[in-house]
């Protein structure tokens, strides 16, 4: 089982993150938020710039970045930076999260716009939701939680893609 970083290491991620957002503000003349960086996130993902209300923050996966540290400090600190700056620079919504702008930003510092992770994460511990049947007019399914809490809450409603029955829940 792989262990986290520990504190040294954590550092020297919130040290580049500290790096690129210096860098993004001398590309755009103007200062940025220090917003936090935290060491919380778990399953298959390496990093994530996340807001919630007016608050902002960069989550990234200590498990993956101890498997994988010199690729994350390289790929990932300026993958999630760059997602933050391009938020303060662009608040439109109509910016896409890896377009052309996100793109571009990538390309000022150096680092690969690539946004896929392919890396053996064996030993990385993995988040496992809980599937939750469901049946339509040809067929069982199994939605996961985050699907069924949607579901439940009434924000949507699922369709199968054989039959295009809406999708009913068995308790």
């Amino acid at each position: 089982m792989v262990q986290p970083i520990g504190d040294t290491e954590q550092r020297q991620v919130e040290q580049k993150t500290e790096d690129y957002i210096c860098q993004a503000e001398g590309i755009f003349g103007r200062p940025f938020d220090r917003i936090p960086v935290l060491f919380d996130l778990k399953g298959q993902t390496a990093g994530m710039f996340k807001t919630i209300g007016t608050r902002r923050l960069i989550r990234y996966n200590p498990w993956i970045f101890s498997k994988y540290f010199e690729e994350n400090l390289r790929d990932t600190v300026p993958h999630e930076v760059a997602h933050f700056i391009v938020h303060e620079v662009y608040p439109r919504r109509g910016v896409k999260p890896h377009g052309l702008e996100w793109q571009a930003l990538m390309a000022r510092f150096g680092a690969d716009p690539g946004v896929t992770f392919n890396l053996d994460l064996e030993g990385v511990p993995q988040r496992r939701q809980a599937k939750h049947r469901y049946h339509c007019g040809c067929q069982l399914h199994e939605v996961s939680t985050t699907r069924h809490n949607r579901a439940q809450r009434g924000r949507v409603r699922y369709q199968c893609v054989t039959c295009d029955g809406r999708l009913v829940y068995l308790s």
